[in-house]
């Protein structure tokens, strides 16, 4: 389980457009897009690869179609398995596209859900590009078909409708990716920030690899030994604590991007920095929205409003698939929530705020710098010099939240560990909408130090509600690539954007600054005890410059509000959702140590039998020893299938001391509480100046 811009004018994405599109009869006025005039038939086959393996497809084929009518697909391809876990959402969304006269193809990936073969090494695996390739060439050959190809998905599926876009297939004609990125190493759930981090997708994903596909869930060694035996991710992903070849192999430069893209991000997701960026640098044709949302489509987040999709993703296709001329080349290039302050809460909610329609850069962007002032002011002032020094305290920051995404609640807990510099009460409302930009002066007095910057609003009253954030590994401070020990004392630059940001904060509130050596347990903490200093004032002086834009922006289009959202029969949740679970914070104020304990469960009925998913994370740490920092994680499967039960397990443990992670995983399946086959990673790893 997602830091850019544009500025490209209309004209020129209407002219990229009509050069990259199909060859169509174009209506002289803007057609709606198709109706829901067809039946749903779902198709369950395989698609042949060279090399003799067989990946599990999906097809749900619209019915009532004329004798000689084609239809394009839209693939969504991922490991997340078609057949159990997937089952409800993947009907939801294809039917609601075939009945609009597309093919949709659900994929597994090699090695997953029903799909032969091994699991690939990785996410993202040259493996899963290769089989992609020749997935996107079947299905425009088959006789139902038009030739013409879409991808999309979200997460996952956004992450590879991206990448796969990127290889330039010629029956891929156009993409939609939801809460995606193609910034792999500090952006993903792995290193947020190029900073190490653990949660519960590293538990998800390790035991998934061990499973087989439903109904069957066989256990022919043919096909559970490869699965259970699969090195898991996790421990890969630890072997490359730096930027570098390894993660930049599923991609090709951004800026080669010629398919045509329609991006949907949130505002409170870890990767809405990928879609400003792609506007900045793609020269294809592309539309955005970015919304309220949290890791969710936007007729499903946790947080609203809540406005259909599907209906707009038929316009996008019907244009580059089918030929129609749906109007899209006429829409915003951007459509953004502006968010409007709301105190901190972390529950589902909606957001106050106002949709604007915007190019981008947004119109009326006036850069506006705030300067970190000795007296823990923010001001437009130039500063005076000064030294705020901080103490290390390794075990703060659970109130920023587990990665930059969800509402967060109050922040003060977290700022009393923070040096906070606070801005008089704005005599005027402020919006602010894209990437802050922070320049720190800064000195350590260990060789390992890692800097977090959160933007915050302080209400009258107190309450702080944080707007956004990000964080700097102080070793990758001049390459993620090539990271190197700081100097001791030596005081240096630090230059980082903020995740995007949009909010208008009001009139009488305070904007904050809190500049934290720990987010914890976002990131894994620096292993030394240290005391930090934060210059103030002088040519280079510590600032935040804020992306201001005009309080109310164009007005967007009227969204539609979601709709009914069509299931299978036979399947029905009994309850609970993995994410975001429960959170339990303990302190032992003796010895200075804090742990967090995350749960989450869910339990679904299927028409073979039962199935129960739990997962737990436990996080501890010592603030006097943040070397010995450590993470377990436990994650069971219970599904009841033909007349017996199979329980897979997995369990991580990674701890550390000042140079070494020490890792170990163990991954079982029990078939009616008996043991039947059981591995154990384990392995000492080098710190690679985590």
């Amino acid at each position: 389980m997602l830091n850019r811009v544009i500025g490209i004018l209309m004209l020129a994405a209407a002219l990229a457009a009509s050069a990259a599109a199909p060859t169509r009869n174009i209506a002289p006025t803007p057609a709606g897009p198709t109706a829901p005039t067809y039946g749903v038939r779902l198709e369950k086959t395989w698609i042949p690869m060279k090399d003799g393996v067989r990946l599990a497809v999906t097809l749900y084929m619209p019915t009532g179609a004329k004798p000689a009518e084609r239809f394009p697909a839209l693939l969504e391809y991922l490991p997340y398995r078609k057949d159990d876990d997937e089952a409800v959402r993947d009907y939801g969304t294809h039917s609601y596209f075939a009945r609009r006269g597309y093919v949709g193809a659900r994929v597994d990936i090699r090695g997953f859900g029903n799909s032969q073969g091994t699991p690939p090494d990785r996410e993202y695996s040259a493996q899963e590009q290769s089989d992609g390739d020749e997935v996107i060439a079947w299905l425009a050959r088959q006789p139902w078909s038009n030739g013409n190809v879409g991808m999309l998905g979200i997460s996952w599926g956004g992450f590879n409708s991206i990448q796969m876009a990127l290889r330039k297939p010629p029956a891929l004609k156009a993409i939609l990716a939801v809460a995606a990125t193609e910034e792999l190493f500090k952006e993903d759930v792995h290193y947020i920030d190029g900073v190490f981090h653990v949660d519960e997708f590293e538990l998800t994903m390790d035991l998934d690899q061990g499973r087989s596909g439903a109904p069957d869930f066989s256990l022919k060694e043919s096909v559970i030994g490869p699965r259970m035996d699969s090195t898991p991710w996790s421990l890969t992903y630890m072997k490359h604590q730096r930027d570098g070849a390894f993660w930049r192999a599923p991609l090709r430069p951004i800026e080669t991007l010629q398919v045509p893209a329609f991006l949907i991000g949130g505002l409170q997701d870890g990767y809405r920095d990928s879609i400003p960026r792609m506007l900045e640098q793609v020269k294809a044709p592309l539309k955005a929205w970015i919304g309220p949302w949290n890791h969710g489509f936007p007729n499903g987040s946790d947080y609203g409003p809540m406005v259909e999709w599907h209906d707009q993703a038929v316009r996008w296709f019907d244009y580059w698939l089918k030929g129609r001329d749906t109007g899209v080349l006429s829409d915003p290039r951007v459509i953004i929530y502006q968010q409007h302050w709301h105190p901190p809460e972390s529950q589902p909610q909606d957001i106050p705020g106002e949709w604007r329609a915007e190019s981008w850069p947004p119109a009326g962007l006036t850069p506006t710098t705030l300067y970190l002032q000795p007296d823990h002011r923010l001001s437009s002032d130039a500063a005076d010099s000064g030294r705020d020094l901080l103490r290390y305290t390794p075990s703060a920051g659970v109130e920023a939240g587990f990665w930059w995404g969800e509402l967060l609640t109050d922040q003060r807990p977290v700022d009393a560990y923070s040096l906070t510099y606070d801005s008089e009460p704005l005599g005027e409302e402020l919006a602010i909408l894209g990437l802050p930009k922070v320049t720190l002066r800064v000195a350590a007095d260990a060789p390992l130090a890692d800097w977090f910057v959160r933007l915050s609003d302080v209400a009258p009253d107190g309450r702080v509600t944080m707007v956004t954030g990000a964080g700097i590994n102080g070793a990758q401070r001049k390459s993620m690539s090539e990271p190197e020990d700081l100097t001791p004392g030596k005081v240096f630059p630090l230059s980082l954007d903020l995740h995007l940001a949009s909010w208008v904060f009001p009139k009488g509130h305070r904007i904050r600054i809190a500049v934290s050596n720990a987010l914890w347990p976002m990131n894994w903490p620096t292993p030394y005890p240290m005391t930090t200093s934060l210059l103030l004032g002088g040519a280079a002086a510590s600032r935040i410059i804020l992306p201001r834009v005009p309080v109310h922006g164009p007005k967007a289009p009227a969204f539609a509000a979601p709709e009914p959202i069509e299931a299978p029969a036979g399947i029905k949740g009994i309850g609970g959702g993995a994410w975001p679970g429960e959170w339990t914070v303990l302190r032992d104020e003796a010895r200075q140590r804090s742990t967090v304990v995350w749960k989450g469960s869910t339990a679904v009925s299927y028409p073979w039998g039962r199935f129960d998913h739990t997962e737990q994370l436990t996080y501890d740490i010592e603030d006097a020893h943040p070397d010995t920092a450590r993470v377990r994680g436990d994650s069971e499967y219970i599904q009841a299938a033909n007349n017996h039960v199979l329980t897979w397990r997995g369990r991580l443990d990674v701890s550390s001391d000042a140079r070494t992670f020490f890792y170990k995983y163990t991954r079982t399946l029990l078939r009616d509480g008996a043991v039947i086959r059981t591995k154990t990673w384990a392995e000492p790893i080098p710190r690679d100046h985590q």
